[in-house]
């Protein structure tokens, strides 16, 4: 078998384990651990990432005593509270096909006291480490020896009851067990220290107690791993014949593999300078029989498939990856097909890589990290005033930019300003500089002071840019160009021009309002997807055929039914495309005229459009992506057959031209536009709507100038649960998270989970037309949203029925038998009264007791233009309009006669990554 076969084959470990190759992810410090060494969401999704391909990840060395931190942002595991955060991350590598190997460790005389409360730390004996500024230690007594051997016993047991495949005992590096066989750290008197074999107990002991735990707790096959460092430079130190000794020893008991920790592979004597044979070779040679049955594991100097061959040529079974599977999440990949990589980071691909803060921060990732932005010049170097005016004052900002970013923002004015708006200023400069963008998440709180800034730094932005062309002889009058431009940026505008970026187009998106989001920052519940990894992972059984059925149904079977297809086969790849792109959608629920959980959501549970938007915008900035707010599309220009540009009108009423040879218009629907309304459907004239004030149907116009045929555009779908007095849509999470629905009787009337259609229908059938969204602490606590509506004054909550009964001025018998009734019917799983199949999660008794009084508003517009599965319009003849693309609400036939929940985000996001697409490929042939 040739050396690439041998290491892309499965190998079987000593005690059975059975690894599908012979590459594994090396053990590095991160830094991403909570302060009391808990893990983060982000170190999960970190190696979640990096797992698939390769056969094993070893998870970073976990501490098994809270007095032994080497580093800040540890993880521990070192008390029964760790295992469920660790779970996590041995799950995301599991249920991708790695093994998950957990490193544990103890740093010794290493740790720092300010990482320990400010106590010493502990070693074999009271010598502090040869390093500038070391504490000295306090030696362990022969007790307290014993009881670090079964501190790393019970993490041994922690990490089986975490679903750890094994764990890597961490004898290297210089932390505790080492400085147990050094005999330079270990100057001890007694059994654990001074001959050879009494400073080799310790290290026997720790593998002994992990055999113990293994055999109790384990599977036969849990792999039990031991990293080592063969030599010390300090005298007296560790030399290769002590190291050979040890490893015999640790042999002899039975383990399934040992790891070289060098810096590389092939690294010879670092204390024998004048032999330049490697190690491994010495290694080889000098092993026995009961040494060579152990695979041994070589790390360093990985990059290439040529790499690790020529390592395993040397003698190594297996080879452990380092910085090459942080730069190349999917290095394993890779290599097998060939790929030659070089070891360098993009500087602005941190998030794509799910690389965590802390670990893009450390020094061993910050060599490899290149900056890979645009150089050339963008702006006029100079300071730019302008006016920022909120609701409450006006002030003036100076924007100081350098030719490519900005330098700095500066209140002008030295006019007394209250605190709240200086410390909302400060938070909104810091991201602006931090993104080198206007286009940032506004401050919670201080929506319109963040607006009105990020207004004016873009004016400041554009009269530099305009300098600047000047300057270079540039001609403001000429007509800018691009490959692509994009007309609107809610969600389909922006998948639409980061997809079509990424095709290597220049793209323009244009939008008429003030701030980037349209009406998908608006969007609540989640994105439905069947047969997601994240269903799959939760243990959900779904099917395409079943989502595509139900979407079906919901629209009343006047859906296109090819465009449906390909928005249910498609969904499951948008969902990754936004996990790729730093926006999962991990946590799942269930909307109404659904059968099973497919909603995708946020894992915090919050609503998903400013989720979806913040992130959307962050890779909007990586790519420089050029935006003009506040600019209206007046019309598309169309010339010899082919769409040839767009003409424009800006706040300053400037006519301006862009010439582009494709047009992608992603404006959404027209909700908000009651005339329109009202016109198509005389019977909601008078209702509120929960879209924001932009969506008028003006791309739905300006595609009919050329020609766009339209469909289904009486078809216009009301929101049943919509708060009146704000027309603020109270999220269908909130029923699909177990909530009900009652009316001014007390009484449910309808099943909750129905489709939006219908259940309006009820609503506006009551006498009193409105009726209450009611549920309990359970329900809140699931739901983000929740919290937010309780902020807005939405909700009216008690501590128990019958005191929520009174202040809705309702019969609390009724109220009380209402809840009664349906929480025989969660029990029992079977709602006889109503039929509701779904979102049965839990009785609703646990207070305090909540009410929102709802009733339906026009929240979604299922007509709009024709397209294809390209996305390409289609004129009145079913014919192509070469260069228009369209994509989301301004597109009509995907939902027919109603829209099921969660399948608008879904539409965004994947008819806005085919129009991308489409559109860059026409504009680029």
């Amino acid at each position: 078998m040739n050396t690439n076969n041998r290491m892309l084959s499965p190998f079987t470990l000593p005690r059975g384990a059975v690894l599908k190759n012979r590459l594994l992810m090396a053990p590095m410090t991160t830094c991403t651990g909570f302060y009391d060494g808990t893990v983060t969401n982000e170190l999960v999704e970190y190696y979640r990432a990096r797992a698939g391909s390769i056969g094993t990840v070893i998870v970073e060395c976990c501490f098994v005593d809270d007095q032994g931190l080497a580093f800040p942002g540890a993880i521990g595991i070192d008390n029964d509270l760790k295992i469920s955060g660790l779970a996590k991350i041995a799950e995301a590598i599991k249920s991708v096909g790695s093994k998950a190997v957990l490193q544990i460790y103890h740093g010794g005389r290493m740790s720092e006291p300010k990482l320990i409360g400010g106590q010493s730390p502990v070693a074999p004996s009271a010598l502090a480490a040869p390093r500038d500024g070391a504490a000295t230690p306090v030696a362990l007594s022969t007790a307290e020896v014993e009881g670090m051997i079964n501190k790393f016993g019970e993490g041994v047991r922690r990490a089986i009851q975490a679903g750890f495949d094994g764990v890597e005992i961490h004898g290297a590096n210089t932390y505790l067990i080492q400085q147990f066989f050094s005999p330079n750290s270990n100057q001890r008197d007694d059994e654990w220290g001074g001959s050879r074999e009494n400073r080799a107990k310790f290290p026997l002991a720790v593998l002994e107690i992990t055999h113990r735990m293994a055999n109790e707790y384990a599977d036969p096959s849990f792999i039990i791993g031991y990293r080592f460092s063969p030599e010390e430079l300090e005298v007296p130190g560790i030399r290769f014949a002590d190291t050979m000794y040890l490893l015999e020893r640790l042999a002899a008991r039975g383990l399934d593999y040992l790891h070289f920790s060098v810096g590389y592979t092939l690294r010879p004597s670092i204390v024998d300078t004048t032999d330049p044979t490697p190690l491994i070779d010495r290694y080889v040679a000098m092993r026995s029989e009961t040494l060579a049955s152990i695979p041994v594991m070589g790390v360093g100097g990985i990059v290439n498939k040529e790499d690790a061959e020529l390592a395993m040529e040397h003698g190594y079974d297996m080879v452990a990856v380092g910085k090459a599977c942080i730069a190349y999440p999917d290095w394993a990949e890779r290599i097998s097909n060939g790929q030659k990589l070089e070891l360098f980071i993009d500087s602005s691909k941190r998030e794509a890589l799910n690389i965590p803060e802390p670990l893009w921060r450390f020094s061993l990732v910050d060599a490899m990290i290149r900056d890979m932005s645009m150089t050339s010049k963008k702006f006029k170097a100079g300071v730019f005033q302008e006016k920022v005016q909120d609701d409450s004052c006006q002030v003036a900002i100076n924007v100081s930019l350098e030719t490519d970013r900005i330098a700095d923002i500066t209140l002008a004015d030295d006019s007394d300003l209250d605190v709240e708006f200086t410390t909302s200023f400060e938070i909104i400069r810091s991201r602006i500089l931090d993104a080198n963008s206007p286009h940032v998440d506004a401050v919670t709180g201080a929506t319109t002071q963040s607006e009105a800034l990020k207004k004016a730094v873009s004016k400041a932005l554009a009269k530099s840019c305009k300098a600047q062309l000047l300057e270079e002889g540039g001609n403001l009058s000429a007509p800018q160009s691009y490959d692509v431009v994009v007309v609107g940026s809610g969600g389909a505008g922006l998948a639409a021009a980061i997809q079509a970026c990424d095709e290597g187009a220049r793209v323009l998106i244009v939008e008429k309002m003030s701030t980037i989001g349209g009406n998908t920052i608006k969007a609540s519940v989640g994105m439905n997807a069947a047969e997601t990894r994240y269903q799959k992972l939760k243990g959900i059984s779904d099917s395409k055929e079943l989502f595509y059925q139900e979407s079906l149904k919901g629209g009343q079977f006047k859906n296109n039914t090819v465009l449906l297809k390909t928005f249910v086969e498609t969904a499951p790849q948008a969902v990754e495309w936004l996990a790729d792109h730093g926006i999962e959608l991990s946590d799942i629920t269930i909307t109404g005229g659904m059968s099973i959980d497919r909603t995708h959501r946020p894992a915090d549970c919050s609503a998903v459009g400013g989720f979806l938007i913040s992130g959307l915008v962050k890779n909007l900035n990586k790519r420089n992506i050029d935006v003009m707010l506040d600019t209206s599309v007046t019309e598309i220009r169309y010339e010899n057959g082919a769409v040839s540009g767009v003409e424009l009108l800006n706040d300053e009423n400037e006519a301006l031209t862009v010439l582009a040879k494709s047009v992608i218009v992603a404006t959404g629907g027209f909700s908000a536009n009651s005339e329109m309304v009202v016109n198509y459907r005389p019977d909601l004239e008078g209702f509120v709507t929960t879209n924001h004030q932009g969506a008028t149907g003006g791309g739905i116009a300006i595609l009919q100038k050329i020609g766009a045929g339209t469909v289904d555009m009486g078809e216009i779908q009301i929101h049943p649960t919509v708060e009146q007095g704000t027309s603020y849509l109270i999220s269908e999470s909130i029923r699909g998270g177990g909530a009900i629905l009652v009316s001014q009787a007390g009484k449910r009337f309808f099943n909750e989970m129905e489709t939006r259609d219908k259940v309006s229908a009820q609503i506006i059938a009551l006498p009193e037309k409105f009726a209450y969204v009611v549920f309990d602490e359970q329900v809140r606590t699931k739901n983000k949203a929740a919290d937010e509506y309780i902020a807005r004054g939405f909700v009216i909550s008690a501590p128990s029925p019958r005191e929520l009964a009174a202040k809705l001025d309702m019969d609390h018998h009724a109220l009380l038998a209402t809840l009664e009734s349906f929480n025989v019917a969660v029990e029992k799983q079977n709602d006889e009264e109503f039929g509701r199949k779904t979102a049965l999660r839990q009785p609703i008794h646990e207070g305090p007791f909540y009410a929102i009084r709802i009733a339906p508003g026009v929240h979604h517009t299922m007509g709009g233009v024709t397209i294809n599965t390209e996305t390409s319009v289609l004129d009145g003849q079913q014919q192509v309009i070469k260069g228009a693309y369209a994509a989301g609400e301004v597109v009509g036939g995907i939902h027919g006669g109603n829209r099921i929940g969660g399948n608008a985000v879904a539409d965004i996001i994947i008819f806005g990554i085919l129009a991308g697409r489409s559109a860059a490929s026409y504009a680029l042939r």
